[in-house]
């Protein structure tokens, strides 16, 4: 019989103060910049000024060398490589340092090591590049087929192209009393965390190991990467991720700069660090979205949509990053653009382009923050060609509660939930009917009241079989905890997840009380570290809490049956007489032994044990959810917005959530990711943009030219929750950490719409900067007049 545990006031469901706030708040968290050691040296990159150049020769001083590294000075160094199993998918073999051809503004040509970065800053000026400038790639829908070429040998510029189609969309068009076509586009922008990326190498001869602390999400998987690329064992490297200052996605991937500092450790007797410098991000860190959309919509005369046609371009810029490659934010945006609706016929083609700039990588969405800007734009025109609501249509066209589970159109399937109740929620929070009054009444400085409206849904905690679908060729399909209560009864778990600020060390001990009845204060977290945990892949794909913590579930519960044989032993009764609670084994009559009692029996006194138990109290255990496809969040955000018609300028006055991630093992750190996607997505929304002039230079390359989101721009961000708990996962958990993020774009797009309404104006491509906004509003009145 399992026993059961019983509930008390720091386990599952309960807002328990983050742990990691204590060190944070007194400034004694430990970043890559934080870390001292003797003799260490920075490292400063001498960077390509060219978007497309042949490189003829590097020059670098005689008295130079030793200190100033090309790639035929790091033997070791090999090019980056992704495989993909997708048929027709390219990867471009891209070389940590460039040799040949520098292929964006920022590559990487030469590394420069000194004592202080200003002199590694003064090396760097003495490296000469002798370029051959080439036409620019920089517009991805217009040079997709050719003319100027990021790779010359593949005579076009597309890494991938692919078609979906289910249904019948031709007889969706004869039937369609109502088309609505329009062309969207999410421009470029940066995931842009408070620490950028940061690496720490150096050699350790006793254990005969390349140490690399380096800012990730991944260090397991970076392990892999490094010695694969480096032609070591995996046994000489070890990857720590100390405190991590924000990832987002970015700090999900293998970038050069990580492989250069692991090989310049092998060839100086030094450590070497490189920290990157803000506008070094803006220009080399993953970049994201730059997606255009063409939709086409057909829908009867209620506005009921009986097919949509869609065309996909993303600009995915030079190269791909390791593991996944550019392939996913169009293989997403394609499949999750029917979003939450009830599409029986569809057909989209989507296109992987490489350009002339920084690679496209994973940030907060990846794919959906574009389709939901494209699908809930639609379905907003397509109500207002049928003279309707756009809250009712939307709902209207919902995938009921009583269909699911539901697989979509592109086969994505959703486990649980109301989507027409969340919709119903969030126009009750915003008060649609107080807005639409205060419209009427109109506002004393003429500026333009509008609310609007973006649902979503976000596949979360995915595992093997989808990683598999998408022909990856690492698959990230479990994680892993190895859990371990020590004499005294404290209990560290050892877990391959990698925290950057989500609160996982304080969610996942509140899994590990649930089970165990041990406070949360006497459990420690270890993450980060590839000499300490248990192998896993990392944070990313809002997969920690469902991956990591069914894994401590399950890890937490072969301890607890261990307690319990152990106590049953050492109480004289049988395992089914006793349960784990408050810290002991209890069993008839109130009778108990403390967990740190049978601690000092597991360790110390292997004589009191049952017979044949083993000695120690360690399990390690792994957990993929029975479902590997995913389980399904959903959301639906509502926007207020004033707009002044004078001068494009947009005020946000309220921003609504209505959510559902199934059980919330912290609601308070729920809410805390909500609200820093949600800003995260207004940023995607109004403020965020790396444009690219046509020779390829980058026009936002600092803080000046890059506008986030600040307190000034943030309205108050109010929440409401359902409860549909998964049925595949333990708990009934859902991941959430990317759903914030996704809604904004569409939703105060749509409230700037319906603000500017009786002008005709509309908004389809984000940042809807007052430029934009202006231009639209003119370019609707010269129409009209």
């Amino acid at each position: 019989m399992k026993p059961e545990t019983p509930s008390h006031g720091f386990g599952i469901g309960v807002s328990l103060p983050r742990k990691e706030d204590v060190r944070h708040l007194r400034g004694r968290g430990e970043f890559v910049s934080d870390i001292r050691m003797p003799g260490i040296r920075e490292v400063v990159f001498v960077r390509s000024p060219h978007a497309n150049a042949r490189i003829r020769q590097i020059a670098v001083p005689r008295a130079a060398k030793g200190r100033i590294f090309v790639a035929a000075d790091l033997p070791r160094l090999k090019p980056i490589r992704v495989v993909n199993q997708s048929p027709g998918a390219r990867a471009p073999a891209w070389y940590p340092l460039a040799t040949d051809k520098a292929r964006y503004v920022g590559e990487a040509i030469a590394a420069c090591v000194a004592p202080s970065r200003a002199e590694a800053e003064d090396l760097a000026a003495l490296v000469a590049v002798d370029y051959e400038p080439l036409d620019a790639v920089v517009d991805a829908t217009r040079q997709m087929r050719g003319g100027a070429l990021v790779h010359e040998a593949w005579g076009d510029n597309i890494f991938l192209e692919r078609a979906i189609e289910a249904g019948d969309i031709e007889t969706a068009k004869r039937d369609a009393a109502i088309v609505v076509a329009r062309d969207f586009r999410m421009n470029r922008q940066s995931g842009s965390p408070m620490e950028g990326r940061a690496v720490l190498a150096h050699r350790d001869w006793r254990l005969d190991e390349v140490v690399v602390h380096a800012s990730s999400q991944t260090p397991h998987t970076m392990r892999v990467a490094l010695a694969e690329i480096l032609g070591l064992d995996e046994r000489q490297i070890r990857v720590v991720a100390p405190d991590v200052g924000g990832g987002f996605g970015p700090k999900a991937r293998l970038y050069p700069e990580e492989l250069i500092l692991a090989a310049l450790t092998l060839e100086l007797d030094h450590p070497v660090r490189w920290v990157e410098d803000r506008t070094e991000h803006l220009l080399t860190a993953a970049h994201t979205r730059d997606q255009h959309h063409k939709i086409t919509a057909y829908a009867d005369k209620r506005g009921r949509i009986l097919g949509i046609e869609a065309e996909i371009v993303v600009d995915a810029g030079a190269y791909g990053l390791w593991p996944q490659g550019p392939y996913q934010e169009a293989n997403m945006a394609a499949r999750v653009l029917p979003g939450p609706y009830m599409i029986a016929n569809y057909r989209a083609r989507h296109f992987t382009i490489a350009t002339n700039k920084a690679p496209v990588g994973p940030y907060r969405g990846v794919g959906r923050p574009a389709a939901c800007f494209s699908i809930e734009r639609t379905i907003d025109e397509v109500a207002r060609a049928v003279g309707r609501d756009p809250v009712q249509v939307r709902i209207e066209n919902m995938i009921p509660a009583a269909s699911m589970p539901f697989t979509s159109i592109t086969g994505m399937r959703y486990d649980t939930g109301d989507y027409p109740a969340c919709v119903r929620l969030c126009a009750d929070l915003i008060d649609v009917a107080k807005i639409r009054a205060r419209q009427k009444r109109g506002e004393p400085d003429g500026r333009l009241i509008g609310v609007g409206f973006g649902s979503f849904t976000e596949q979360t905690g995915h595992g093997s079989a989808e990683f598999a679908s998408r022909g990856a060729s690492v698959i990230p399909g479990f994680e892993s905890c190895t859990a371990r209560i020590l004499t005294d009864g404290s209990l560290v778990l050892m877990v391959g997840i990698q925290s950057h600020g989500q609160g996982l060390e304080t969610a996942l001990s509140q899994v590990a009380s649930h089970e165990l009845g041990i406070d949360p204060g006497r459990i420690s977290v270890r993450h980060g570290d590839t000499e300490s945990t248990a192998f896993g892949f990392g944070t990313f794909a809002s997969r920690s809490m469902v991956m990591a913590g069914g894994a401590v579930a399950r890890a937490s519960r072969m301890l607890r049956d261990k307690l319990c044989r152990i106590g049953a032993h050492l109480l004289q009764c049988a395992v089914s007489e006793v349960q784990c609670a408050g810290g002991s084994v209890i069993g008839p009559q109130g009778r108990s032994v403390t967990i740190a009692e049978i601690g000092k029996v597991a360790h110390l006194r292997m004589d009191q044990l049952p017979p044949g138990e083993e000695p120690l109290l360690d399990a390690t255990a792994t957990y993929e959810p029975a479902v590997s496809t995913g389980v399904y969040s959903y959301a639906t955000h509502g926007a207020v917005v004033a707009v002044d018609p004078e001068t494009g300028a947009i005020e946000l006055l309220d921003f609504v959530v209505a959510e559902d991630c199934g059980t919330m093992i912290n609601p308070m750190l729920v809410e805390g990711q909500i609200r820093g996607g949600v800003a995260q997505g207004i940023g995607t929304a109004m403020f965020e943009e790396i444009p690219y002039d046509e020779s390829g230079q980058p026009l936002a390359a600092t803080f000046l030219d890059y506008h986030l989101p600040g307190a000034f721009e943030l309205p108050d961000i109010r929440i409401g929750h359902l409860h549909t708990p998964a049925v595949a996962t333990e708990y009934g958990v859902k991941g959430m950490g990317e759903g914030g993020a996704v809604a904004p774009p569409a939703a105060i797009a749509n409230a700037v719409r319906d603000a500017l309404a009786a002008i005709g104006a509309e908004v389809n491509e984000t940042p809807l900067t007052p430029q934009r906004v202006l231009a639209a509003i003119r370019k609707a009145q010269a129409t009209a007049a």
